[in-house]
């Protein structure tokens, strides 16, 4: 039978052993009785309230809480030892310590219940929150200040977080919102799908656009709905996964678009009605200026002899002017037929267009002595008719606008970096100052005189409209006395892409 002296002695081995290990606990740890008694504390624990242990050992716990909450805390206490569990203690309620020199901090405890033959006991377990408090209160504070409504939500879809635009924006106090749902802010229509995306969500979360591609909407406390852009970042913490998501009222913008896209009809439309009548009109008026023209002709040829030389002048200007005019009234009905004569698209071999245009151009090649060349050129899709009014256009400006020398010109076939088509037909004439790139394309922009080079200066806008019309655009590189290429695409057909 062991001796009293080696029992105590083995007791004292036993209590510096444990005292030892909860001493190498980094978390504060304080024991106290039934009758909240401080019976033991770890050396972080005195760190963590600047308390000795002996200053700490036999007072009451009170002396560590905030005199605030010290009248409520020996109630507190004795309903936890009638029913002592392992729990984290003043769940869901803000806790603090109270340090020797009275400054107040956050914490975190967890209370054990340790049951001996000397009683029952309790070992709290406490941590100094105050960094992430901090970083709580700035989060918190950035949410608040947000431009727009920030909502989080747990797992369950429950509303945990609302900043005040929120409430501005759908209608609701905060304290309506916190621990609601949040279907709350959703139009009933899409209620019964929502919790499916919600989880679906949660299993793969990743911060994104919400409702990508679809239009979506909140409902506001007064039951009306409003258009919305969502953003959704998943928060992983302790606690779990959450999500908080950023919500813009795009209502304005809605509202933008809808009048943009109505302008735009109207606008449309008065553009068709005016194509129309330009065609109308220009077709209308080739009857008269032909008769006008007829009857200058027979004053011309009848009348020679009898007119003097100002007669005879005013007449030489006057069918100058009526050519000129029929020149503009053809261009006009050419530029007009682009919108009010379409042609369905087809399969057309630009080759033989090409081919086609400089047929019918052949009288002025002759006159120039112009060589025209082509690569082998694929078959695209769009409207004959047109095409070949692009190249014609295209090869007489080249022709009308020539140097000292015969023109050269070719129709090339490139692949930009993307691996388009872009054809690229190039002249060796007079070239075009850069800062007059955009404005040849524009109708009745000219560079030069009716004296110098006679025409309207419509053909290079028709063939803009032509290729704005096929999906495609047109452009010009230049340089004055050194020619010019002009680039257009065209939608080529999936097996020329080959």
């Amino acid at each position: 039978m062991p001796k009293p002296d080696s029992i105590r002695s083995d007791s004292i081995k036993t209590v510096e052993q444990l005292t030892a290990i909860v001493n190498s606990v980094p978390t504060a740890i304080i024991v106290i009785d039934r009758r909240g008694s401080i019976v033991l504390v770890n050396r972080q624990a005195e760190r963590l309230f600047g308390y000795s242990g002996s200053e700490l050992l036999g007072e009451m716990v009170d002396v560590l809480i905030p005199f605030t909450f010290r009248a409520g805390h020996p109630a507190l206490r004795k309903r936890f030892m009638e029913n002592p569990t392992t729990r984290p203690m003043g769940a869901g309620r803000d806790l603090y310590g109270l340090r020797k020199d009275g400054n107040e901090f956050p914490v975190e405890i967890g209370l054990n219940p340790i049951s001996t033959e000397e009683g029952t006991f309790v070992v709290s377990a406490i941590v100094d929150i105050t960094d992430r408090k901090r970083l709580e209160t700035r989060f918190r504070a950035t949410i608040e200040s947000a431009p727009v409504a920030m909502v989080m939500i747990d797992q369950t879809g429950t509303m945990l977080l609302v900043n005040a635009e929120t409430e501005r924006l759908f209608g609701y106090a905060r304290l309506e919102l916190l621990g609601q749902k949040i279907e709350a802010l959703i139009p009933q229509r899409f209620h019964a799908d929502h919790p499916g995306m919600r989880a679906h969500f949660f299993t793969v979360p990743e911060a994104r656009r919400m409702g990508a591609g679809r239009d979506l909407f909140g409902r506001r406390k007064d039951g009306t709905e409003i258009p919305l852009e969502i953003g959704l970042n998943p928060m992983r913490t302790d606690e779990g996964q959450f999500v908080l998501a950023a919500i813009v009222d795009i209502s304005e913008r809605k509202q933008a678009e809808a009048d943009l896209r109505q302008s735009n009809e109207a606008l449309e439309r008065s553009n068709i009605e005016l194509q129309r009548f330009a065609y109308v009109a220009s077709n209308d008026l080739q009857t008269p200026m032909r008769n006008i023209a007829s009857f200058v002709n027979l004053l011309q040829t009848t009348y020679a002899d009898r007119l003097d030389t100002q007669g005879k002048d005013w007449i030489r200007r006057t069918v100058e002017s009526i050519n000129a005019l029929q020149t503009l009234v053809k261009d006009l009905l050419n530029y007009s037929r682009i919108d009010s004569q379409q042609h369905a698209f087809e399969r057309v071999a630009l080759e033989e267009v090409f081919t086609h245009a400089v047929s019918l151009l052949q009288s002025q090649i002759e006159e120039s002595g112009a060589r025209i060349t082509c690569d082998r050129l694929p078959v695209v899709n769009g409207d004959r008719s047109q095409l070949a009014q692009l190249l014609l256009n295209l090869i007489g400006n080249g022709i009308k606008y020539r140097g000292d020398q015969a023109p050269v010109m070719h129709l090339a076939l490139k692949r930009d970096p993307g691996g388009n088509s872009v054809f690229m037909l190039e002249d060796n004439g007079l070239g075009i100052s850069k800062k007059y790139y955009q404005q040849i394309f524009e109708p009745f922009k000219r560079l030069h005189t009716q004296k110098e080079y006679p025409g309207t200066g419509v053909g290079l806008a028709v063939c803009r409209r032509v290729v704005q019309r096929h999906g495609g655009k047109i452009w010009v590189e230049s340089e004055p006395g050194r020619g010019s290429r002009f680039y257009f695409t065209l939608p080529v057909t999936a097996e020329e892409t080959k």
